[in-house]
């Protein structure tokens, strides 16, 4: 059951183990000597009026197939009964084939296993507490919105969580604050509302290792909560490093903690859909979820969209490669990781005096001595066999440099890096000097216990390496790190592990949606902050966002909210050069890599124009393209002809005609004119391309006529669509792909 991580932390090498957090599509066994898994069973809308009724009618249906009541209760694990009907339980194969031929049930599935996936960058967004935008003001910060945390449960103790100032719950919260170990009713308050676990069909060896309750062990459940909703505080730093006020995006907004994950994060997507039931019925105003959840169709995430709940979903972290996001769901809001203007500079001072500098997290405790030379060795490549020759050898007073491997199929910079790192603490070894292609996993050097770490390019790389060779007695020497902020760094760029489209499940759809800040992040963890790292630090970003916006705007749909934040975010930086993408080789950005682009939170208040749209249209598509109902033909729905903020058309053969619609939100009377950039080799139209409003028509229709310039089989190329005049633009992003052939030599 284990998976790769989406977040990577700064205290220990457990933090380490945990980076990247990511789900994967591991099944879970059962017990009973493996011949019952755990199954989810769906059944489609509540038709019960008491949750006990649902139950009963669930135990009903289970009865039919094992053969008594009592069997029935042992086998069940989770029962859906508020948000959406449906239950979880565990099954031999032939048990789950009976329940499929069931008239009442929809789809009945193996449960998967899941793994989890500050203060810079809410200032680098244009949130600046000390001196608070109109977004801020008017949304009084976010206050008594409602951000349910679907994670690994939370630290309450953390100043992040002081509840001083707040006013009494909001009187709409129907929740509950479970008791459990290290947990009381008294551990809630009035920032952390409520609280809940999911622990069935979790083995104990997982579960031993965590609190049997909403209680953290690990550092990822508090970190996302603070970066979303956490209160101002002051002078918080990682050992002195990224020091200033550390808050949520949205400080006065309420927290529920709905602990999913468990260990060193891992659950099931059994206990996420029992955790997003129970917060439909508890009464929460959005859902964050730094996971990559396995079951792509999502109904658990329709259910709460259609109740109005907003849900953010990491991008998960395995970029830069193509064709790795997940989440496409067009329901949920999937966010891409991007870095912020903030850099940790270190510099290595060489035997000859020449100084270099590279990026670490590398701070020197209290007692520590002051730095020294040493002696320096160079590694080359820091391939296996190297670290194999190296292993159990005495390094003692030896720093060592090396590179990570750049030939098809090496591992990555992470992976390589911890072996390194592993050799050189069991050879008590004096540092590390690593070259690689990206500094984004910079975390991974705030986990060498003392020992100084410090990323370097390959430029930088070759300098010291031919210093070593030159010399007869190399030698060097490692400054702690230190923290600059500014214009100086360049930013926003995509970070290189953010995971990047086109969907492989879903290309009708364009994903991600947007990017936010998610690279060197520091928030709170147990009782300290520390800087971590993943597409799990940038989705609370975005909840953050739409709370603030779900407080200004308290009527706007899930859709509509989406929208804003997607159709005013940027793609160029501040001197008006392109959004860069970290990867192998760093290039230009594209709406695979950012969707609609670097998210503007100010903007995103005031965005002109939105593309709503109702949960019904939401709910036909899954019906008839994702559940594959026989009552209708899937392939009359294509994915495009939803209302969404941008327009995938991954088969481009023939001219086709997509219709969007655009409601009204700012002044009454507006006109917009069209602006378009055609995807190369595609033709682009739009009708009518100017759009008057007043106050009897708020709501306009267009349409999109994308034709083939030629006749062959291509990749993506991109484009974009704005509605724009004096005061606003209003953007959507545009995919697409020109085939002559069903089948697909280059997708991405």
């Amino acid at each position: 059951m284990g998976m790769s991580n989406t977040n990577m932390g700064s205290s220990s090498r457990a933090s380490v183990a945990s980076a990247l957090l990511f789900c994967f599509c591991t099944l879970l066994l059962g017990v009973h000597g493996g011949s019952r898994t755990l199954y989810i069973v769906y059944l489609g809308d509540v038709k019960h009026g008491h949750p006990n009724d649902v139950v009963a009618s669930h135990h009903d249906i289970l009865t039919t197939v094992l053969g008594s009541k009592e069997d029935s209760l042992a086998s069940m694990v989770y029962n859906y009964k508020h948000g959406f009907s449906g239950f979880a339980a565990m099954l031999t194969e032939d048990h789950a084939k009976q329940l499929a031929d069931s008239p009442e049930v929809i789809s009945i599935a193996p449960s998967r296993s899941c793994k989890a996936t500050t203060t810079r960058s809410w200032d680098f967004l244009g949130l600046d507490y000390q001196m608070p935008s109109e977004l801020l003001r008017k949304s009084k910060h976010g206050e008594d919105i409602i951000i349910g945390i679907v994670d690994s449960g939370i630290w309450p103790e953390s100043r992040s969580f002081n509840d001083q100032g707040y006013g009494p719950v909001p009187s709409r919260w129907k929740g509950e604050c479970v008791v459990g170990q290290g947990w009381n009713h008294s551990t809630c308050n009035r920032k952390i509302i409520g609280a809940r676990f999911y622990s069935a069909g979790l083995d104990d060896e997982v579960l031993k290792s965590d609190y049997m309750s909403p209680r953290g062990s690990g550092s990822h459940g508090t970190h996302t909560a603070s970066t979303a909703a956490g209160s101002v505080v002051e002078a918080a730093s990682f050992h002195g490093l990224a020091a200033g006020a550390a808050r949520g995006g949205a400080p006065r907004s309420r927290i529920a903690v709905y602990k999913s994950l468990w260990g060193g994060g891992t659950g099931t997507d059994a206990g996420v859909l029992a955790a997003i039931d129970d917060a439909i019925h508890d009464g929460v105003d959005l859902l964050s979820l730094s996971l990559a959840h396995p079951n792509e169709n999502s109904f658990g995430a329709l259910h709460a969209v259609r109740k109005g709940i907003t849900v953010v979903y990491a991008a998960g972290n395995d970029g830069p490669r193509p064709q790795t996001v997940a989440n496409t769901a067009p329901w949920a809001i999937t966010v891409a990781a991007s870095k912020i203007d903030r850099s940790f500079p270190t510099v290595i001072t060489l035997g000859n005096k020449q100084q270099i500098v590279g990026q670490s997290l590398y701070y020197q405790g209290k007692n520590s001595s002051r730095s020294s030379f040493t002696h320096l060795l160079n590694g080359r490549s820091c391939a296996t066999k190297l670290l194999n020759v190296l292993n159990g050898t005495d390094l003692e007073g030896l720093t060592l440099y090396c590179s990570t491997p750049v030939s098809i199929g090496a591992r990555s910079p992470l992976e390589v890096f911890q072996t390194a790192l592993q050799v050189m603490k069991m050879g008590k070894g004096s540092g590390l000097i690593f070259a690689t292609f990206t500094i984004d996993v910079m975390e991974m050097t705030s986990n060498c216990q003392g020992i100084p770490c410090v990323l370097v390019d390959f430029d930088t790389g070759k300098q010291i390496a031919k210093y070593e060779a030159e010399d007869s007695s190399p030698m060097v020497k490692i400054e702690p790190a230190r923290s600059i902020t500014g214009k100086d760094i360049l930013a926003p760029k995509v970070a290189s592990f953010s995971s990047r489209g086109p969907s492989t499940d879903y290309a009708h759809f364009l994903k991600p949606d947007i990017a936010a800040p998610g690279a060197g992040i520091l928030a709170a963890t147990r009782d300290s902050y520390e800087i971590m790292s993943g597409t799990s630090m940038a989705t609370p970003h975005v909840a953050g966002i739409v709370a603030l916006l779900k407080a200004l705007h308290p009527n706007w749909s899930p859709a509509a909210l989406k929208s804003a934040i997607v159709t005013t975010a940027s793609v160029t930086d501040e001197y008006n050069m392109p959004i860069l993408a970290e990867g192998l080789p760093r290039k230009i950005g594209d709406p695979f890599d950012y969707g609609g682009g670097i998210v503007d939170p100010n903007k995103a208040a005031d965005p002109g124009l939105v593309y709503d749209i109702s949960p019904s249209d939401y709910s036909y598509f899954f019906n008839c393209a994702i559940k594959k109902s026989v009552a209708c033909n899937a392939t009359s729905v294509p994915g495009y002809l939803l209302n969404l903020p941008s327009i995938s058309v991954p088969d481009l053969r023939y001219m086709v005609t997509i219709p969007r619609t655009v409601t009204n939100v700012g002044e009454v009377d507006a006109v917009y004119h069209v602006a378009v950039q055609s995807p190369l080799g595609v033709k682009m139209d739009v009708e009518p391309s100017t759009l008057v409003f007043n106050a009897t028509n708020k709501v306009h229709k267009f349409q999109v006529k994308l034709s083939p310039l030629w006749k062959r089989q291509g990749d993506y190329t991109f484009g974009s669509l704005t509605w724009y005049n004096d005061k606003r633009t209003v953007r959507i992003p545009i995919a697409t792909r020109i085939t002559i052939y069903d089948f697909f030599a280059d997708v991405a």
